[in-house]
Protein backbone atom coordinates (compact mmCIF):
# COMPACT_ATOMS: atom_id res chain seq x y z
CA UNK A 1 0.00 0.00 0.00
CA UNK A 2 1.90 3.07 -1.34
CA UNK A 3 0.51 5.60 1.58
CA UNK A 4 -1.14 5.34 4.43
CA UNK A 5 -4.77 6.33 5.32
CA UNK A 6 -3.56 9.67 7.23
CA UNK A 7 -1.08 10.19 4.53
CA UNK A 8 -3.50 10.05 1.64
CA UNK A 9 -5.94 12.81 3.69
CA UNK A 10 -2.76 14.70 2.81
CA UNK A 11 -2.56 14.03 -0.44
CA UNK A 12 -6.29 15.08 -1.60
CA UNK A 13 -4.77 18.42 -2.06
CA UNK A 14 -2.47 17.25 -4.77
CA UNK A 15 -5.59 15.25 -6.32
CA UNK A 16 -7.24 18.68 -6.19
CA UNK A 17 -4.52 20.65 -8.12
CA UNK A 18 -4.05 17.58 -10.38
CA UNK A 19 -7.62 17.93 -11.61
CA UNK A 20 -7.47 21.61 -11.95
CA UNK A 21 -4.62 20.49 -15.01
CA UNK A 22 -6.96 18.45 -16.77
CA UNK A 23 -7.81 18.11 -20.54
CA UNK A 24 -11.34 18.62 -21.23
CA UNK A 25 -12.93 16.36 -23.96
CA UNK A 26 -14.56 18.29 -26.61
CA UNK A 27 -18.56 17.76 -24.65
CA UNK A 28 -20.70 20.02 -22.44
CA UNK A 29 -21.03 19.32 -18.77
CA UNK A 30 -17.61 18.15 -17.99
CA UNK A 31 -16.35 18.63 -14.73
CA UNK A 32 -12.71 16.87 -12.82
CA UNK A 33 -13.31 13.63 -11.84
CA UNK A 34 -11.65 14.38 -8.17
CA UNK A 35 -14.22 17.01 -7.70
CA UNK A 36 -17.16 15.04 -8.72
CA UNK A 37 -19.86 15.29 -5.65
CA UNK A 38 -22.68 13.66 -8.00
CA UNK A 39 -22.55 10.12 -10.00
CA UNK A 40 -20.77 10.70 -13.60
CA UNK A 41 -20.11 8.41 -16.67
CA UNK A 42 -22.86 6.24 -17.00
CA UNK A 43 -24.68 5.99 -13.66
CA UNK A 44 -25.29 10.12 -14.53
CA UNK A 45 -27.10 9.36 -17.62
CA UNK A 46 -31.09 9.84 -17.45
CA UNK A 47 -32.88 6.28 -18.63
CA UNK A 48 -34.97 3.82 -17.66
CA UNK A 49 -37.22 5.87 -15.79
CA UNK A 50 -34.23 7.00 -13.34
CA UNK A 51 -32.42 10.92 -13.63
CA UNK A 52 -28.48 10.23 -12.80
CA UNK A 53 -27.90 8.15 -9.84
CA UNK A 54 -28.97 9.92 -5.84
CA UNK A 55 -28.71 6.68 -4.28
CA UNK A 56 -30.69 7.34 -0.51
CA UNK A 57 -30.65 11.14 -1.04
CA UNK A 58 -34.03 12.52 0.43
CA UNK A 59 -34.11 9.60 2.85
CA UNK A 60 -33.53 9.17 6.72
CA UNK A 61 -29.72 9.09 7.64
CA UNK A 62 -28.82 6.67 10.18
CA UNK A 63 -25.90 4.55 10.96
CA UNK A 64 -25.07 0.93 11.68
CA UNK A 65 -22.63 -0.23 14.07
CA UNK A 66 -23.59 -3.99 14.18
CA UNK A 67 -23.95 -6.28 11.45
CA UNK A 68 -27.95 -6.59 12.33
CA UNK A 69 -28.56 -2.96 12.16
CA UNK A 70 -26.38 -3.04 8.39
CA UNK A 71 -28.49 -6.12 7.13
CA UNK A 72 -32.04 -4.00 8.37
CA UNK A 73 -31.35 -1.10 6.52
CA UNK A 74 -29.87 -2.10 3.58
CA UNK A 75 -32.82 -4.65 2.98
CA UNK A 76 -35.25 -1.57 4.12
CA UNK A 77 -37.53 -0.56 0.78
CA UNK A 78 -37.61 3.30 1.83
CA UNK A 79 -34.96 5.29 0.59
CA UNK A 80 -31.88 5.75 3.24
CA UNK A 81 -28.35 6.68 3.44
CA UNK A 82 -26.87 4.14 5.31
CA UNK A 83 -23.31 5.11 7.39
CA UNK A 84 -20.97 2.44 8.47
CA UNK A 85 -18.81 2.50 11.54
CA UNK A 86 -15.80 0.62 12.28
CA UNK A 87 -16.31 -3.01 10.89
CA UNK A 88 -19.21 -5.18 10.05
CA UNK A 89 -18.63 -9.18 9.69
CA UNK A 90 -21.00 -10.21 7.03
CA UNK A 91 -22.46 -13.51 7.57
CA UNK A 92 -22.15 -16.23 5.25
CA UNK A 93 -24.95 -18.64 6.19
CA UNK A 94 -27.00 -20.19 3.04
CA UNK A 95 -26.67 -17.03 1.12
CA UNK A 96 -22.88 -17.52 0.03
CA UNK A 97 -21.89 -14.52 2.40
CA UNK A 98 -24.02 -12.43 -0.42
CA UNK A 99 -26.35 -9.79 1.17
CA UNK A 100 -28.93 -8.18 -0.58
CA UNK A 101 -28.99 -4.60 -1.14
CA UNK A 102 -32.87 -2.45 -2.17
CA UNK A 103 -33.18 0.16 -4.36
CA UNK A 104 -32.64 4.03 -3.34
CA UNK A 105 -29.50 3.56 -0.75
CA UNK A 106 -26.54 5.22 -0.39
CA UNK A 107 -23.65 3.19 2.23
CA UNK A 108 -21.32 5.15 2.50
CA UNK A 109 -18.42 4.39 5.27
CA UNK A 110 -17.58 6.99 8.19
CA UNK A 111 -14.34 8.28 8.27
CA UNK A 112 -11.11 6.16 6.50
CA UNK A 113 -11.63 2.69 8.82
CA UNK A 114 -14.96 1.33 7.86
CA UNK A 115 -14.69 -1.86 6.43
CA UNK A 116 -16.79 -5.05 5.53
CA UNK A 117 -15.20 -8.46 6.49
CA UNK A 118 -16.37 -11.74 5.58
CA UNK A 119 -19.23 -11.32 2.96
CA UNK A 120 -20.69 -9.72 0.15
CA UNK A 121 -23.59 -7.39 -1.19
CA UNK A 122 -25.70 -8.55 -3.98
CA UNK A 123 -27.12 -5.67 -5.97
CA UNK A 124 -30.00 -7.33 -8.30
CA UNK A 125 -32.97 -9.62 -8.29
CA UNK A 126 -32.76 -13.17 -8.08
CA UNK A 127 -31.14 -14.89 -10.92
CA UNK A 128 -33.58 -15.91 -13.61
CA UNK A 129 -32.67 -16.59 -17.33
CA UNK A 130 -36.15 -16.24 -18.90
CA UNK A 131 -36.34 -12.76 -18.01
CA UNK A 132 -34.93 -11.42 -21.40
CA UNK A 133 -35.67 -7.30 -20.59
CA UNK A 134 -35.91 -5.17 -17.55
CA UNK A 135 -38.88 -5.75 -15.05
CA UNK A 136 -40.57 -3.37 -13.60
CA UNK A 137 -38.87 -3.99 -9.74
CA UNK A 138 -35.46 -4.02 -11.18
CA UNK A 139 -32.77 -2.73 -8.25
CA UNK A 140 -31.43 0.71 -8.92
CA UNK A 141 -30.39 3.53 -7.59
CA UNK A 142 -27.77 2.31 -5.27
CA UNK A 143 -24.53 4.38 -4.36
CA UNK A 144 -21.84 2.47 -2.80
CA UNK A 145 -18.53 4.66 -1.01
CA UNK A 146 -15.76 4.95 1.42
CA UNK A 147 -15.74 1.26 2.32
CA UNK A 148 -12.90 -1.48 2.21
CA UNK A 149 -14.41 -4.60 1.12
CA UNK A 150 -12.49 -7.79 1.74
CA UNK A 151 -12.29 -11.32 2.76
CA UNK A 152 -16.01 -12.24 0.84
CA UNK A 153 -16.43 -15.78 0.32
CA UNK A 154 -17.87 -14.87 -2.92
CA UNK A 155 -18.23 -11.50 -4.67
CA UNK A 156 -17.02 -8.52 -3.34
CA UNK A 157 -20.14 -6.66 -4.46
CA UNK A 158 -22.10 -8.39 -7.67
CA UNK A 159 -24.86 -6.57 -10.01
CA UNK A 160 -27.14 -8.27 -12.09
CA UNK A 161 -30.83 -9.23 -13.35
CA UNK A 162 -31.44 -5.57 -14.47
CA UNK A 163 -29.92 -3.46 -11.81
CA UNK A 164 -29.27 -0.33 -13.19
CA UNK A 165 -27.74 3.04 -11.90
CA UNK A 166 -25.60 2.16 -9.91
CA UNK A 167 -22.55 4.27 -8.64
CA UNK A 168 -19.35 2.33 -6.65
CA UNK A 169 -16.89 4.62 -6.17
CA UNK A 170 -14.05 5.40 -3.57
CA UNK A 171 -13.44 2.01 -2.10
CA UNK A 172 -10.92 -0.65 -1.52
CA UNK A 173 -11.49 -4.01 -2.43
CA UNK A 174 -9.21 -7.28 -1.94
CA UNK A 175 -8.85 -10.31 -1.34
CA UNK A 176 -12.55 -11.65 -2.29
CA UNK A 177 -12.91 -15.47 -3.43
CA UNK A 178 -14.63 -14.31 -6.82
CA UNK A 179 -15.22 -11.06 -8.49
CA UNK A 180 -14.43 -7.60 -6.95
CA UNK A 181 -17.07 -6.44 -8.62
CA UNK A 182 -19.11 -8.43 -10.88
CA UNK A 183 -22.03 -6.69 -12.86
CA UNK A 184 -23.92 -8.88 -15.43
CA UNK A 185 -27.22 -10.05 -16.54
CA UNK A 186 -28.62 -6.88 -18.65
CA UNK A 187 -27.41 -4.72 -15.83
CA UNK A 188 -26.75 -0.97 -17.08
CA UNK A 189 -25.54 2.53 -16.48
CA UNK A 190 -23.09 1.94 -13.53
CA UNK A 191 -19.67 3.72 -12.84
CA UNK A 192 -17.10 2.55 -10.82
CA UNK A 193 -14.22 5.59 -10.09
CA UNK A 194 -11.57 6.10 -7.87
CA UNK A 195 -11.12 2.60 -6.47
CA UNK A 196 -8.26 0.52 -5.32
CA UNK A 197 -8.14 -3.04 -6.52
CA UNK A 198 -5.36 -4.85 -4.36
CA UNK A 199 -4.70 -8.45 -3.31
CA UNK A 200 -6.95 -9.73 -5.22
CA UNK A 201 -7.12 -12.03 -8.81
CA UNK A 202 -10.31 -11.91 -10.56
CA UNK A 203 -11.06 -8.43 -10.03
CA UNK A 204 -13.98 -6.95 -12.62
CA UNK A 205 -16.65 -9.41 -14.69
CA UNK A 206 -18.61 -7.83 -16.88
CA UNK A 207 -21.11 -10.18 -18.69
CA UNK A 208 -22.38 -13.38 -17.39
CA UNK A 209 -21.07 -15.57 -19.98
CA UNK A 210 -20.45 -16.46 -23.86
CA UNK A 211 -24.25 -17.60 -23.76
CA UNK A 212 -26.06 -14.66 -22.06
CA UNK A 213 -26.57 -12.74 -25.25
CA UNK A 214 -30.13 -12.56 -24.51
CA UNK A 215 -30.02 -10.68 -21.62
CA UNK A 216 -27.08 -8.55 -22.11
CA UNK A 217 -26.94 -7.49 -25.70
CA UNK A 218 -27.57 -3.29 -25.82
CA UNK A 219 -26.74 -3.21 -21.80
CA UNK A 220 -23.90 -3.35 -19.60
CA UNK A 221 -23.07 -0.11 -20.13
CA UNK A 222 -20.48 0.80 -17.87
CA UNK A 223 -17.74 3.41 -16.91
CA UNK A 224 -14.74 2.98 -15.03
CA UNK A 225 -12.64 5.29 -14.29
CA UNK A 226 -9.71 6.59 -11.96
CA UNK A 227 -9.24 2.95 -10.68
CA UNK A 228 -5.80 2.14 -8.99
CA UNK A 229 -5.35 -1.74 -10.38
CA UNK A 230 -2.88 -2.69 -8.21
CA UNK A 231 -1.02 -5.91 -8.76
CA UNK A 232 -5.23 -7.30 -9.37
CA UNK A 233 -4.69 -10.42 -11.66
CA UNK A 234 -6.82 -10.45 -14.26
CA UNK A 235 -10.29 -9.12 -15.47
CA UNK A 236 -9.72 -5.40 -14.66
CA UNK A 237 -12.35 -5.48 -16.59
CA UNK A 238 -13.14 -9.09 -18.73
CA UNK A 239 -15.91 -7.93 -20.95
CA UNK A 240 -18.86 -9.58 -22.74
CA UNK A 241 -21.21 -8.35 -25.05
CA UNK A 242 -21.64 -4.52 -23.55
CA UNK A 243 -21.01 -0.92 -25.42
CA UNK A 244 -20.43 1.36 -24.93
CA UNK A 245 -17.68 0.25 -21.90
CA UNK A 246 -15.82 3.28 -21.53
CA UNK A 247 -12.14 2.57 -19.49
CA UNK A 248 -10.40 6.10 -18.60
CA UNK A 249 -7.46 7.39 -16.64
CA UNK A 250 -7.04 3.50 -14.79
CA UNK A 251 -3.51 3.12 -13.14
CA UNK A 252 -2.83 -0.16 -13.77
CA UNK A 253 0.49 -1.73 -12.13
CA UNK A 254 1.68 -5.47 -12.56
CA UNK A 255 -1.38 -7.20 -13.84
CA UNK A 256 -1.50 -10.46 -15.97
CA UNK A 257 -3.91 -8.44 -18.04
CA UNK A 258 -5.83 -5.17 -18.20
CA UNK A 259 -9.01 -5.40 -20.29
CA UNK A 260 -10.57 -8.21 -22.20
CA UNK A 261 -13.15 -7.79 -24.84
CA UNK A 262 -14.94 -10.69 -26.01
CA UNK A 263 -18.10 -11.63 -27.37
CA UNK A 264 -18.63 -7.97 -29.97
CA UNK A 265 -18.17 -6.52 -26.87
CA UNK A 266 -17.16 -2.53 -27.50
CA UNK A 267 -14.32 -0.81 -25.18
CA UNK A 268 -13.55 2.49 -25.71
CA UNK A 269 -9.63 2.66 -23.48
CA UNK A 270 -8.57 6.31 -23.16
CA UNK A 271 -5.87 7.96 -21.29
CA UNK A 272 -5.08 4.91 -19.17
CA UNK A 273 -1.23 4.76 -17.72
CA UNK A 274 0.28 0.63 -17.72
CA UNK A 275 3.08 -0.40 -16.00
CA UNK A 276 4.40 -3.67 -15.92
CA UNK A 277 1.43 -5.14 -17.64
CA UNK A 278 1.93 -8.23 -19.75
CA UNK A 279 -1.30 -7.86 -21.82
CA UNK A 280 -2.54 -4.16 -21.73
CA UNK A 281 -5.49 -5.07 -23.69
CA UNK A 282 -6.92 -7.81 -25.69
CA UNK A 283 -9.79 -8.97 -27.96
CA UNK A 284 -9.15 -12.78 -28.52
CA UNK A 285 -9.65 -13.81 -24.81
CA UNK A 286 -12.03 -16.62 -25.68
CA UNK A 287 -15.56 -17.07 -27.53
CA UNK A 288 -16.44 -14.57 -30.73
CA UNK A 289 -13.69 -11.87 -30.60
CA UNK A 290 -14.35 -8.36 -29.34
CA UNK A 291 -13.74 -4.37 -30.33
CA UNK A 292 -11.55 -2.20 -28.51
CA UNK A 293 -10.58 1.44 -29.66
CA UNK A 294 -7.85 3.11 -27.92
CA UNK A 295 -6.19 6.41 -27.42
CA UNK A 296 -3.65 8.31 -25.48
CA UNK A 297 -2.57 5.18 -23.56
CA UNK A 298 0.66 5.26 -21.86
CA UNK A 299 2.78 1.71 -21.95
CA UNK A 300 5.79 0.86 -19.83
CA UNK A 301 7.20 -2.41 -19.33
CA UNK A 302 4.45 -4.17 -21.29
CA UNK A 303 5.06 -7.13 -23.05
CA UNK A 304 2.33 -6.66 -25.78
CA UNK A 305 0.16 -4.18 -26.77
CA UNK A 306 -3.02 -3.14 -26.58
CA UNK A 307 -4.85 -4.79 -29.85
CA UNK A 308 -7.62 -2.91 -31.71
CA UNK A 309 -10.58 -3.90 -33.67
CA UNK A 310 -13.40 -2.02 -34.99
CA UNK A 311 -15.51 0.74 -34.04
CA UNK A 312 -17.39 1.33 -30.60
CA UNK A 313 -20.13 3.72 -30.06
CA UNK A 314 -18.70 7.09 -28.32
CA UNK A 315 -18.93 7.68 -24.75
CA UNK A 316 -19.45 11.04 -25.07
CA UNK A 317 -22.91 10.37 -26.82
CA UNK A 318 -24.25 9.69 -23.14
CA UNK A 319 -22.39 11.84 -21.13
CA UNK A 320 -19.80 14.76 -20.91
CA UNK A 321 -16.73 13.77 -19.44
CA UNK A 322 -12.66 15.23 -18.53
CA UNK A 323 -9.99 13.52 -19.40
CA UNK A 324 -6.66 13.60 -17.40
CA UNK A 325 -3.62 13.32 -19.66
CA UNK A 326 -2.03 9.73 -19.00
CA UNK A 327 1.13 11.14 -17.68
CA UNK A 328 -0.62 12.23 -14.86
CA UNK A 329 -2.29 9.43 -14.19
CA UNK A 330 0.60 7.56 -11.65
CA UNK A 331 0.71 10.30 -9.79
CA UNK A 332 -3.47 11.55 -9.26
CA UNK A 333 -4.84 8.03 -9.47
CA UNK A 334 -2.75 6.55 -6.59
CA UNK A 335 -3.20 9.63 -4.27
CA UNK A 336 -6.73 9.81 -4.98
CA UNK A 337 -8.20 6.25 -5.23
CA UNK A 338 -9.36 4.22 -2.11
CA UNK A 339 -11.22 5.24 1.11
CA UNK A 340 -10.64 8.19 3.07
CA UNK A 341 -11.32 10.31 0.42
CA UNK A 342 -15.08 10.95 -0.61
Amino acid sequence: MPTSFGNRRALLKVVVAAALATTAVSVPGAAPASAATTADGFASVNALGQNGTTGGAGGAVVTAGTTAQFLDYIARPEPLVVQVKGTITLPTGTTDGMHDVASDKTIIGLGADARLVGGGLNIGLPVDDDVTSPPADAVHNVIIRNLALTGATDDLINVQMFSHHIWIDHNDFSNGDDGAVDIKRGSDFVTVSWNRFHDHDKTLLLGHDDDNGAQDIGRLRVTYHHNYFDGSDQRNPRVRFGESVHVYNNYYRDNSYGVASAMNAGVVLEGNYFFSVNNPGRVDFSGDLGRIVARDNILVECNHKIELRGSVVEPRTYYGYTLNRAADVPTIVPAGAGTGRS
